[in-house]
Formats: structure tokens, sequence, C-alpha cells
């Protein structure tokens, strides 16, 4: 009997141990496997943040821009409204805009809470400038005379893309805030300070909205429209934007951005 228990208890001693081994193996290997299985180090995406400004889906436009001489040169209306601030950017384009011919930008800034005041003019324009990379600006010391009143004057060379001379342009108020901008370019010689006058000539108001001090802007600004130069018994005979773009003798219709 003392001898049956006593196989008994080494028999138990012997499969405890064997058991404890068993365990200790499992640990291990289960150790080992998440240690194989575990996910590295999480790699860490940057949020992008939204754009500042949002480009309106079919916009209605406000301004219109018509030149007859520009008849079969592609243009395009945009309008961008600031996300936080509110504010809107009526756009116009005519011609290529990386290309050899003329191409103008007429830009109306009508801000809202994201500025307290415009930027200088040369500072306005290398920033909408961009990715054309603006070089040597300078700014003119004489404005350009307009319907809108005096007119800073930028002008640049372009760096990206095929090199162009750019007459920039800056003209800001204060009641209603308002800016109008832009840039003239073509390849080859500069743009002549009457082409450009005669462009901003015929741009004009098609709807002020809400914004009735925008319409009396305007309003103001037809009395001293020129006419490019038809007023002027100087400049009548050889008005200069015919220059810039030919005219075509087959297309009377204007060529008018936003309708």
């Amino acid at each position: 009997m003392h001898r049956t228990l006593y196989g008994w208890r080494e028999e138990l001693s012997a499969a405890f141990v064997r058991l404890l081994a068993y365990l200790c193996a499992a640990a291990m290997l289960a150790i080992g496997a998440a240690e194989f299985f575990q996910p590295g180090p999480a790699h860490v995406v940057a949020a992008v943040p939204p754009p500042q400004w949002i480009e309106v889906d079919k916009p209605f436009p406000a301004f219109a821009l018509a030149i007859p001489e520009a008849a079969d040169a592609p243009a395009h209306y945009a309008i961008r409204r600031n996300r936080q601030g509110g504010g809107r950017k009526d756009i116009l384009t005519l011609g290529e805009p990386d290309g050899a011919g003329p191409y103008l930008r007429v830009e109306i800034y009508r801000p809202g809470r994201e500025i307290g005041r415009f930027a200088a003019p040369a500072a306005a324009i290398a920033a909408d400038a961009a990715n054309l990379g603006p070089v040597n600006l300078r700014p003119s010391a004489k404005p350009l005379a307009s319907k809108f009143g005096p007119i800073t004057i930028v002008t640049f060379t372009t760096s990206k893309g095929l090199s162009r001379h750019c007459l920039g342009f800056v003209r800001a108020y204060d009641d209603p805030m308002l800016q109008l901008s832009g840039w003239f370019c073509r390849g080859g010689e500069l743009i002549e300070r009457a082409t450009l006058s005669c462009a901003l000539d015929r741009l004009t108001l098609l709807a002020a909205g809400s914004e009735p001090k925008i319409g009396v802007l305007f309003a103001k600004a037809e009395l001293h429209r020129s006419f490019c130069g038809q007023r002027d018994p100087i400049l009548a005979s050889t008005p200069k934007y015919k220059l810039l773009w030919k005219a075509l003798a087959n297309r009377p219709i204007p060529r008018r951005i936003g309708r």
C-alpha cells in the first residue's frame, strides 16, 4: 500500500512538471506570435487643410468684358468664395493662360471677414500671379488713367512656362470695399498702357445684387468711359487696342465674358 501511494505521487509530480512545461512553451509561443504580428508604428498622415477659396459651380456672372477683337479667343468666368470670411472673387479671363498670344485676367474682389485691408499692389499681384512665377516686379511711378480712376501698374515677367511680359494692375476702394486687379500678358513686346486702359474701359456691371454701392461705383465709372479713345481726338484715329487682338471682319458680334 505504501509503495502504491508513493508511485502515484511520483506519477502525479511528473505529470505536473510536463503540464507546467507545456504551459510555459505555450506562453512563449504566444509572446513570440504577438511580437511577430504586432503592427508597426502607425504612419501619421498630416491632415490636408481645406482650400481657402471654393469655386462656385455654375456661376451667375455679375460682370462682363466685351472685346470684339478677341471674338475667337477662349473666355472663362469663375466665382470663388472664401471658406471662412465669405469674401467673393469674380474672375474673368480672355486668351490662353500659357500661350504666346495676349492673355487678360480681371478680378473683382469683394472681401468679407477674411481680411481687414487689401495688400500692397506689388504683393497682391505677386500672390495672385504665383502660378506664372512673376519676376522683376516693378511698380510704375505713374498710375494708369482709366474710367475707374488712377490704377497702380506693376510690370513683371513670367518665369514659368513661356516667358511673357505682363502689366499687372490694382485699384482698391474703401467704400464699397472692393479691389479691381489682374494682369495683361503676351509674348514679345510689353503691352502698351493704352491697350490695358481700353480693355478695362469695356468692363461693365451686369448685376449688383444686394450691394447698391457697387452699382453706383460702376455707374460713375461709365461717366468717365472714353470708349477706347474715341472721345479723345488724339487717340480716336488709331485706337491702341487694335494692336492686341486682330479685328475680325466676319464676326461683328463682340465677345462678352459673363453673358
